[in-house]
């Protein structure tokens, strides 16, 4: 069972917490994660791309010139695809790009790259996070006192004044424990967690 430090804002450890094996002790599965990854980035495309066909295109309705005798290739419309300024052929529309993968690959991959974090020592785990009201500046005290740029701050709930000290930061992204998600955790160099949000990720993975 996985054992790592438990801090509190200041950066000063204050304990150890015990995480789950199953949870935070696997090995990970990079082939797995990657489906994850590439699942996740396809949902994000917009699929507006637009080309028109050969029916949509403005003009072209009258034949250019005659089908014989002029000794040039023959063609019925200037809006050929083969022309400049004609149709294209077989062109991008409008599509949605989303997929999914089994439940259990995601379940997989979710528990590989957290403990993935904890192999490689990029996991923070805090006594508790919470301000009175939001103020950045408390925030990156606290980001500063544990070290930490590029991070993932996980919350066991929806904690408004923690989730708006921190949006602002460039490279911190404040998240809540049941939106915990393989892109996000693997973009960024710190997973900071509060001690409720294991226990929360623990049940729901479990």
């Amino acid at each position: 069972m996985p054992k790592v430090a438990l801090y509190n804002t200041q950066g000063s450890q204050v304990g150890d917490i015990d995480l789950n094996d199953e949870i935070f002790g696997i090995e990970p599965n990079e082939s797995v994660v990657h489906e994850a990854v590439v699942m996740q980035m396809a949902s994000l495309r917009r699929g507006t791309s637009n080309t028109l066909s050969r029916g949509q295109v403005r003009g072209g309705g009258r034949k250019p010139w005659r089908q014989k005798g002029t000794g040039r290739a023959r063609v019925g419309s200037i809006r050929s695809p083969l022309w400049r300024g004609g149709a294209i052929t077989f062109g991008p529309k409008p599509r949605d790009y989303s997929y999914s993968i089994p439940k259990k690959k995601r379940r997989l991959a979710l528990k590989s790259v957290l403990s993935a974090k904890v192999i490689d020592g990029e996991i923070i785990v805090l006594d508790q996070l919470s301000f009175e009201a939001p103020k950045t500046k408390e925030m990156v005290k606290v980001l500063e006192a544990l070290k930490a740029q590029k991070a993932l701050v996980v919350t066991a709930d929806v904690d408004e004044n923690v989730f708006k000290s921190a949006r602002n930061i460039v490279g911190v992204t404040p998240i809540s424990a049941t939106g915990l998600n393989v892109y996000d955790i693997v973009t960024h160099d710190k997973l900071i967690i509060t001690k409720d949000a294991v226990a929360k990720v623990e049940e729901v993975l479990a």
